[in-house]
């Protein structure tokens, strides 16, 4: 970083923290609540992580009610045009807590704002909304709060181009024993389907040091598993003016004690290097699964999304990550009815499922996302033959799921334990390398822990056995 950019981004932290002080001042003995709505990828929630520390250093404490809340946030996402609908529904239905608490403070921000003219349509249609900024500017959230509370009007601030990644941002993450790091920011891939390059902007890696920094305050704290984060992790470093990329960041967070296992999403086919295959063969505490999105198993649909491979060359990735990782996990997103698709593009989707047999897929119909090449190409598929894919994409890749959880039955896992399960009281419930979810029962509470648990029963999503 040259002189001028850390002059910079110092004044940036300066100013951040002259905003939270006012507010703490304004603020200080009223006990005001907060609420935060998060909507879409893991991005997203990290982000409202670092929403919620700006507000509890401003003073705010959480609330899980919106009725009890003096200040209410919608972290939004645009990937899917049903989450957009979702959006202006519940912010309308804030309107008579607006009326019982003219104080209340509605706020909206995150990706879905930095489409063109979505500012404009909540203003106009919902006037009662105080705050309206974009993915650029959340460092800016405390300057725009202390405006909003003077404010006549809705504050709106969209940045066009994203800045400079800011560090030091407060952040408050849930207690327990897992924690997402971001590790870069933006996307360069541009997928005819995906709106996330114009929301997020271009890809920027941050400092190596910064994230190992970061990473070993999170140690310090008592996580014990680390997901690392990005659009596109595998590009990470491509953008700094030192050679550090991926592989290398993995092999030195694989060196921090007190973090036992290293996650990360999300991974493009494209940029999965034969030295990252074997950064995480090597670095012990990097867990045996990968999210390695497909997308179509169509080489012609492939080349209509631009995602710059063919079924071919995944599955000579795939191939060559068995090879050196022997009992990885690998999980795939998959679109089905894309502009164009034919039922031989279809089948081959289906032919490549059969052929990786996934561990689990995150399966979606094509929506429309206006602002992307895809929305204005020929051949949108009927909603009904969607559906009609979409389950039988789903049935197949339940049967592989069932049948590969099988093989886990009477054999022991190590456990990462999260807690007591949400489904039942009486089981504990945490991931095994492979992420699969395993409920089991317990005699004490081992919440935090790396167990052995003996495998008794396999389910199609899900493993349950007893503590050995």
């Amino acid at each position: 970083m040259s002189r001028k950019m850390l002059d910079i981004a110092i004044e940036e932290i300066k100013e951040q923290d002259k905003y939270i002080n006012e507010i703490n001042k304004l603020i200080k003995d009223k006990n005001l609540k907060y609420h935060i709505v998060t909507y879409g990828c893991q991005m997203n929630v990290h982000d409202s992580e670092k929403l919620a520390g700006m507000l509890e250093t401003m003073g705010y404490t959480e609330t899980t009610e919106q009725s009890d809340a003096d200040l209410i946030l919608f972290n939004t996402c645009c990937v899917r045009e049903n989450a957009e609908l979702r959006v202006y529904g519940n912010v309308g239905a804030l309107y008579p807590y607006k009326q019982r608490n003219p104080n209340l403070i509605i706020g909206i921000c995150g990706c879905m704002m930095q489409q063109d003219e979505v500012a404009t349509v909540i203003t106009k249609k919902f006037p009662f909304v105080d705050l309206i900024f974009g993915t650029h500017n959340l460092h800016h959230f405390p300057k725009l709060l202390l405006q909003a509370m003077d404010a006549q009007q809705t504050v709106v601030e969209i940045l066009d181009e994203q800045g400079r990644i800011v560090e030091d941002v407060p952040i408050k993450r849930d207690l327990g024993v897992s924690a997402w790091t971001t590790i870069m920011y933006g996307c360069n891939n541009y997928c005819t389907y995906c709106i996330v390059p114009y929301v997020r902007g271009r890809e920027r890696s941050r400092k190596p040091s910064d994230i190992l920094d970061e990473i070993r305050r999170l140690a310090d704290e008592g996580y014990k598993e680390l997901t690392l984060l990005g659009q596109n992790v595998n590009s990470y470093g491509k953008d700094l003016d030192i050679d550090y990329y991926f592989p290398n960041l993995l092999r030195d967070v694989n060196k921090i004690d007190g973090i036992e296992r290293i996650r990360f999403m999300t991974s493009h086919p494209k940029d999965l290097t034969k030295d990252l295959i074997m950064a995480m063969a090597e670095s012990e505490k990097v867990c045996e699964h990968l999210h390695l999105p497909i997308q179509s198993g169509s080489n012609r649909i492939l080349k209509l999304m631009n995602r710059r491979y063919t079924r071919e060359d995944y599955l000579e990735l795939v191939n060559d990550i068995r090879r050196e990782i022997p009992h990885i996990a690998i999980t795939t997103d998959i679109i089905v009815g894309f502009p164009g698709e034919t039922e031989e593009d279809f089948a081959d989707t289906l032919d490549i499922v059969k052929k990786v047999r996934y561990d689990s897929a995150f399966t979606f119909m094509y929506s429309i996302r206006t602002g992307t090449p895809a929305a204005k190409m020929d051949e949108q598929i009927d909603q009904k033959i969607k559906k009609e894919r979409l389950q039988m994409l789903m049935e197949l890749q339940g049967q592989i799921s069932k049948e590969i959880n099988e093989k886990f039955m009477g054999s022991t896992v190590d456990v990462l334990v999260e807690g007591l399960s949400k489904n039942r009281d009486d089981m504990y419930t945490g991931r095994n390398r492979q992420n699969k979810l395993v409920n089991f029962m317990a005699e004490h509470d081992v919440t935090g822990k790396i167990v052995e648990v003996k495998i008794t029963q396999s389910k199609t999503w899900t493993l349950e056995g007893i503590m050995v």
